[in-house]
């Protein structure tokens, strides 16, 4: 968190004792306001909830959506060369105190899109909000205490609650802020989104989001006047829309896809390394998977360079449960590879030698959304049959897949399901506590004291460098070690869109920055 400077987080105060991390302020820039033109034809892979409070939902297609009409006091770029930037946008600053507290100075001016005045009680409402554990998202770390000191300085107070504040610096990115007078109205909060971004929600038709431009966006009005966003599940029909026009940007391209537009001079390919690793999640609650020895001998018996190359473009190679652009990174260096012997030795000290006895294993995985899933999937399930694991492979559309994702009591459907996640911030506890430790434990439903101990120790590390060394030495590895899940590769997001399309920013996660952009 912060910087990848030595930066204590008890005693000191002022920012230039904590040097947090570098701040580009020409990242976002004005823009000359709205010109006629027609709106922006965007063709998402997921559709979206329904519910347009952000706190209800994890699901990406709507946190793009999010990303266009909402405000946040910083932004991520999180571009591999700088993964710790931060742009303060509804703040100008965030200045630790002590280790408890961080105050947060705000921007002035600024107006939710329904006319009310941006201020510190926002920031309070919404962080307050968000951070109860009844909250589907999980996003916070732990409940949080926003004092207001006026209405453009507010300070994230954390001591009742026994962590430390610089974990919001990070995740400042990643939490849209609210109105204070919507959170009073759960109704409205979930009817539609009034945020302070550059767009503004308009309707939704179907599967079609539809927003305008915001004309009174305090960086000024973005040039393109419109955006829509529209769910099409299948890769081959978002393809065949941009190239007849009907679409201007899709995303999650397969191989075959990018090969083709390539060759069309009327489209841009864009590619980046994202913060979403892909993970085959075990169901660890339930037999046979609540044995870690169980765990890593499926990890050992997959060949997780011949999943790659099945994916192609759409992957790469990965050593750890968190992407390369996560703060903390690094190549775990046992981390679990292909090695079929200590598969069979792992499943003989398990009592199951070559399979034997093992039951039948339910492995589902999902089509349309991420980019050959099937593909892969099928190919896992062969290489896992060779080892003497029973594997009875479920292939299903996105919502029924979806419907099935998260772990209940008793443990979640199946024994295996594959699964990305995607944060937009640096943070890697978004990832790590979220799926990993036992207050939360997503999908896994692991519950492990061993992991909670250095998920525990890295989180209230006193300063930022003993953070990283604990994450990079205690942390991954430890987790790397239990194998709640193995990180199959990390994911390569894929755009294509046309050429008459200039100034976009596509972040790591898959939102984007429309700002500056043009249509022509």
């Amino acid at each position: 968190m912060i910087n990848r400077r030595d930066v204590m987080l008890g005693g000191l105060a002022g920012a230039a004792a904590f040097g947090f991390g570098r701040v580009n302020p020409d990242f976002l820039v004005n823009s000359a306001f709205a010109a006629e033109g027609k709106a922006l034809r965007f063709l998402g892979a997921e559709a979206l909830s329904g519910n347009w409070d952000p706190t209800t939902h994890t699901n990406l297609g709507q946190l793009i959506v999010e990303g266009f009409v909402f405000g946040y006091l910083t932004r991520a770029p999180m571009k591999p060369d700088k993964p710790d930037e931060l742009i303060f946008e509804l703040a100008e600053s965030m200045t630790p105190i002590d280790a408890s507290t961080m105050e947060v100075k705000l921007r002035k001016g600024v107006k939710f899109h329904d006319g009310t005045p941006f201020t510190a009680a926002d920031v309070k409402a919404t962080y307050e909000y968000g951070c109860q554990p009844d909250r589907p998202a999980q996003w916070y770390p732990g409940l949080v205490t926003i004092d207001v000191v006026d209405d453009f300085t507010c300070r994230i107070n954390t001591k009742a609650h026994a962590y430390p504040a610089a974990l919001y610096y990070y995740l400042s990115s990643f939490l849209p802020i609210m109105s204070a007078k919507d959170i009073a109205n759960k109704a409205q909060l979930s009817a539609r989104m009034n945020g302070t971004g550059p767009y503004k929600y308009v309707e939704q038709k179907g599967d079609t989001t539809v927003l305008t431009a915001n004309a009174d966006f305090f960086l000024g009005a973005p040039k393109i006047p419109g955006v829509e966003y529209h769910f099409v599940g299948d890769t081959t029909t978002r393809t065949l829309s941009l190239l007849n026009g009907s679409a201007d940007i899709i995303e999650r391209l397969e191989q075959e896809q990018v090969e083709t537009i390539s060759k069309d001079a009327r489209f841009n390919i864009h590619k980046a390394v994202s913060v979403e690793n892909k993970y085959l999640f075990f169901r660890c609650s339930k037999k046979p998977f609540d044995d870690p020895r169980i765990r890593l001998a499926a990890c050992h018996s997959i060949d997780r360079k011949q999943v790659l190359e099945v994916l192609g473009v759409s992957g790469t190679y990965s050593k750890a449960h968190i992407s390369p652009v996560k703060f903390g990174y690094t190549e775990v260096a046992d981390y679990p590879e292909f090695d079929p012997a200590k598969a069979q030795k792992l499943l003989a000290e398990a009592g199951f030698p070559k399979g034997q006895g093992l039951p039948e294993l339910t492995y589902y995985t999902s089509v349309g959304f991420y980019p050959k899933t099937k593909e892969y999937a099928e190919l896992i399930t062969g290489m896992l049959q060779e080892q003497g694991f029973k594997v009875n492979l479920q292939t299903l559309e996105v919502a029924a897949w979806g419907n099935l994702l998260y772990d209940k009591p008793g443990g979640g459907e199946g024994n295996m399901i594959d699964c990305g996640w995607c944060t937009g911030s640096p943070e890697p506890d978004l990832v790590l506590r979220t799926h990993f430790h036992s207050s939360s434990k997503r999908i896994t439903g692991i519950v492990d004291k061993d992991i909670d101990a250095v998920l525990d120790k890295e989180r209230n590390a006193t300063s930022i460098e003993e953070r990283k060394k604990i994450l990079q030495t205690e942390t991954l590895p430890t987790i790397a070690k239990k194998a709640p899940a193995l990180a199959l590769f990390t994911s390569v997001f894929i755009h294509a869109y046309s050429k008459k399309l200039d100034g976009l920013y596509i972040y790591p996660n898959g939102m984007q920055d429309m700002t500056k952009a043009t249509l022509a």
